[in-house]
């Protein structure tokens, strides 16, 4: 069927099961047409960019080119391909969704890009979005240098990406992916398959240390939940497709990182590194440990609530951290 033929391609569509009523013309034809026709749409309906995109450019080029198969990094030219009747109706089916069901584009398309690598994605766990990428991307400069690393652990791993790609930069090294949730860790098998890291990636089942009894680990990588309860009822709806034990932690959203705090220092070697994200949360944190030499880390858009702690210095203000854990956990 040409592309030409209007009436030709709306009787296809009409007649086609769909999710929505996306409305295809002949009007739109090329792969730019779609990504601008998605990104105006977007805009027009005051959608939220939270999940790997911060503007609606992004997140149309993001679906557009993940529903056709093809990477993000295609040449410019091929913006001019144009598309087939059937990858019109799909692609303007899930523009329709994003606008109506509030979904990530990354579960309606079933993969997201992170540390410039794919994984798959799907409501099982967060959609990847961590500023840890950028340290991994840039060899965790300069906080490993002059370290040896052999063995590191992605805590509260979800979809399994930020100890993938460790492991991914990281040939030389063996990498533990932990979770609580049976779900995000059978999407995490999943993502370890699909890059091939099988013999250096083990996925455990664990509430955060309790299972990993008897490792030492070199450094510690964790993106824990830590999202307040005030914080989460206030969220858009794009949130609330994500599993909420994955996003919240507590009234200040810090129950998994102080209790991360209180045991890190047991797992990690005498040169080991602790990297944490906390978010929003830091203020609350520094506020309640301002003894502690939290190295809050600069990335390239400003500080995103990463912090960075010793080994050494987590034995030092042990009795601190305690307390207020303590505190916080009693009865």
């Amino acid at each position: 069927m040409s592309l030409h033929q209007p009436h030709d391609l709306e009787s296809v569509y009409f007649t086609t099961p769909k999710p929505d009523r996306a409305y295809v013309t002949a009007e739109l034809a090329t792969i730019i047409d779609f990504i601008r026709y998605g990104a105006s749409r977007f805009s027009a309906a005051g959608l939220t960019f939270g999940h790997s995109h911060d503007n609606p450019i992004d997140e149309a080029t993001h679906l557009v080119l993940a529903s056709l198969h093809l990477p993000p990094d295609i040449p410019p030219a091929y913006g001019a391909g144009k598309l087939t009747t059937e990858e019109r109706v799909r692609v303007l089916s899930l523009i329709e969704r994003r606008i109506n069901e509030r979904l990530p584009v990354a579960y309606l398309v079933g993969e997201t890009w992170f540390a410039g690598m794919k994984f798959k994605s799907d409501r099982r766990a967060l959609v990847p979005r961590s500023p840890i990428a950028e340290l991994i991307e840039a060899g965790f400069t300069p906080w490993l240098d002059g370290r040896q690393v052999e063995r590191a652990l992605d805590l509260c791993t979800g979809s399994g990406c930020i100890g993938i790609a460790m492991a991914a930069y990281n040939p030389h090294w063996q990498v533990d992916v932990v979770d609580i949730s049976d779900d995000a860790l059978s999407l995490a098998r999943e993502n370890v398959a699909f890059q091939h890291v099988g013999e250096r990636v083990e996925v455990v089942r664990s509430d955060l240390f309790a299972g990993l009894k008897g490792r030492k680990y070199d450094l510690i990588v964790s993106n824990p939940p830590y999202v307040t309860e005030d914080e989460y009822a206030a969220l858009p709806g794009e949130y609330s497709h994500e599993p909420k034990l994955g996003l919240t932690s507590g009234e200040d959203g810090l129950d998994a990182c102080l209790r991360i705090l209180d045991e890190a220092a047991d797992y990690l070697s005498e040169d080991g590194l602790l990297i944490v994200e906390v978010g929003e949360s830091e203020q609350a944190l520094t506020a309640l440990l301002p003894e502690v030499p939290f190295v809050w880390i600069e990335f390239k858009v400003g500080p995103m609530g990463v912090f960075a702690l010793e080994q050494r210095e987590l034995i030092e203000y042990a009795d601190a951290i305690r307390t207020v854990a303590a505190e916080r956990f009693r009865g």
